[in-house]
């Protein structure tokens, strides 16, 4: 039996009167709408289960707080964003100790979500990569009956052995085939690149047909078309779409603030063209942004920026489609 346990974000801005501008305007918390906003937002606030020491858990409230320098209007698409409705639920609360009972929370809440507002996409701000297989399993506990693909954006393939480490940030994508919530052949990894895993890991995934896409292949036909043509394969195999944004895919250079920063990686203007064209696509029901650690940051905070915006821009892809109907 489903059971919500979100509660109201540890940081929320109050709506000001008249029309929005700024994002800490324009999103509202879940229950001021009467009927079903387009896109629920909610936190997934735990790091304890990182194999590298992880602040990732502080991700949600600085992810809020930043929502005060970003307008609602994007210049490059014109297109002004407060026409999407979009509801903050607030945050799976944590068990202090126990990583089990929080990652159960968790699934229990994204099952309450994704069955009482169907129509709704839904977007977790994580906390580690732990969390997708939670979101995950609550997704199928939802839509029983659906088959999920998962498009993930990762440095990573996260196919370590739960049964060595736990349910932990490297193992979320081989927790749910081996737990037969999804199948490899419907997990495409675009972004894998350089010295970042290790060759048997590299063997499962090829054993269970998960479709790798170097980055440098990705650059070669181009970061967009192999979106596009990855997003296409899978909305033919599966009923709906769930999108994973580890964010150490983008470059140290970029993304000083994750646990397992890279050389090598995706540039942020890579990232944010990638989830306008994630956000376009109608067969992508769920998305996550994880493993970003604010307190791995500059006094500039240029990851959780980078964070926000790249939230921002699956939005606006979002909103493109939404306003053609």
């Amino acid at each position: 039996m489903k059971k919500n346990w979100l509660q109201k974000p540890e940081w929320s801005w109050n709506q000001t009167e008249g029309q929005p501008t700024y994002v800490h305007h324009w999103v509202q918390p879940l229950d001021k709408f009467a009927e079903s906003p387009d896109l629920i937002l909610y936190g997934a606030p735990i790091s304890r289960s990182s194999i590298s020491v992880s602040g990732a858990s502080l991700y949600p409230t600085e992810f809020r707080k930043m929502w005060k320098g970003y307008a609602t209007y994007n210049l490059d698409e014109d297109i002004d964003l407060t026409s999407i409705r979009v509801g903050d639920a607030g945050d799976v609360a944590m068990h202090t100790t126990d990583i089990l009972l929080s990652h159960r929370r968790i699934q229990e809440s994204t099952q309450a979500l994704a069955a009482d507002y169907p129509n709704a996409l839904t977007c977790m701000i994580g906390g580690d990569h732990s969390t997708t297989a939670c979101a995950v399993r609550g997704v199928k506990d939802a839509h029983p009956e659906e088959t999920i693909g998962i498009l993930q954006l990762d440095t990573h393939l996260d196919v370590r052995d739960p049964a060595e480490l736990g349910p932990a940030n490297g193992t979320p994508i081989r927790q749910l085939i081996d737990g037969n919530a999804v199948k490899g052949e419907n997990v495409i990894n675009i972004g894998l690149h350089g010295y970042f895993n290790a060759k048997p890991l590299v063997d499962y995934a090829k054993e269970h047909k998960i479709q790798m896409v170097t980055l440098k292949q990705a650059r070669k036909d181009g970061v967009v078309k192999t979106i596009q043509d990855a997003l296409e394969r899978l909305a033919k195999q599966v009923d709906r779409i769930y999108v994973t944004v580890d964010m150490d895919v983008l470059d140290i250079s970029v993304a000083p603030g994750v646990p397992a920063s890279t050389p090598g990686g995706l540039t942020a203007i890579e990232l944010f063209d990638a989830l306008l064209e994630i956000g376009k696509n109608t067969a992508v029901r769920h998305i996550d942004f994880v493993c970003l650690d604010p307190s791995k940051d500059t006094n500039v905070a240029e990851t959780v920026k980078t964070g926000v915006y790249a939230w921002l821009q699956f939005v606006t892809g979002f909103a493109c489609h939404s306003n053609q109907k």
